[in-house]
């Protein structure tokens, strides 16, 4: 398969792009690094990004991350710029890739544990997470020419408790092989509409 991945340059991307670069084409694609630029908070960039990348039959997202945010002065402001990126910025993705993704092709998103386990500080990240697993469900059912829809929804990654962990210590570390083997299964597998949770 010829596979974008979008945020290979990340944490969870500097492990998942040589484990599929084994059996798969790669393109990566990165607001500062990758093959191609892309910024997902814009549509014009998407656009741009899908007409210079073509014949894809998968597209990853791991790119966009949400900061943390004090529920006392959390403002409705706050939370949409929150979502721009990690919540429109993948929903983008998909409304414009649908158009220009190989029959059959597959798109997985990336949500996060706050979607089903709340924490103090990330209220943008729990909503923003949640709103992505509906939006993969409706969209699983509507999306046309053999195209399916996943979305993975990591916890705290194993290679990420350096800088984070203190922040979420009621989080345990996730092993980075199961976070690849989340993501691998949604693009190599035959499944639609899943969250694949790894807690």
């Amino acid at each position: 398969m010829r596979i974008l991945i979008i945020g290979a340059g990340g944490t969870i991307g500097k492990r998942l792009t040589p484990a599929l670069q084994q059996r798969h084409e790669i393109i990566t694609a990165g607001r500062n690094s990758g093959d191609v630029r892309v910024d997902v908070s814009s549509k014009e960039s998407m656009v741009m990004l899908f007409e210079q990348v073509k014949n894809i039959d998968a597209c990853i997202c791991i790119a966009a991350s949400g900061p943390l945010d004090n529920f006392q002065t959390l403002t409705e402001e706050q939370l949409l710029e929150d979502m721009k990126g990690k919540f429109f910025g993948q929903v983008n993705l998909v409304l414009i890739g649908q158009h220009f993704l190989n029959a059959g092709g597959s798109f997985t998103l990336t949500s996060g544990v706050f979607a089903d386990q709340p924490g103090k500080g990330v209220t943008g990240g729990g909503v923003t997470s949640g709103a992505l697993h509906s939006f993969v469900l409706s969209a699983a059912i509507e999306l046309e020419n053999g195209l399916r829809i996943n979305c993975v929804s990591p916890g705290m990654a194993e290679d990420s408790t350096k800088d984070f962990g203190h922040l979420f210590p009621e989080l345990k570390p996730v092993a980075m092989t199961r976070l690849v083997e989340a993501y691998t299964a949604s693009v190599e597998g035959g499944k639609t509409g899943e969250i694949f949770r790894v807690y």
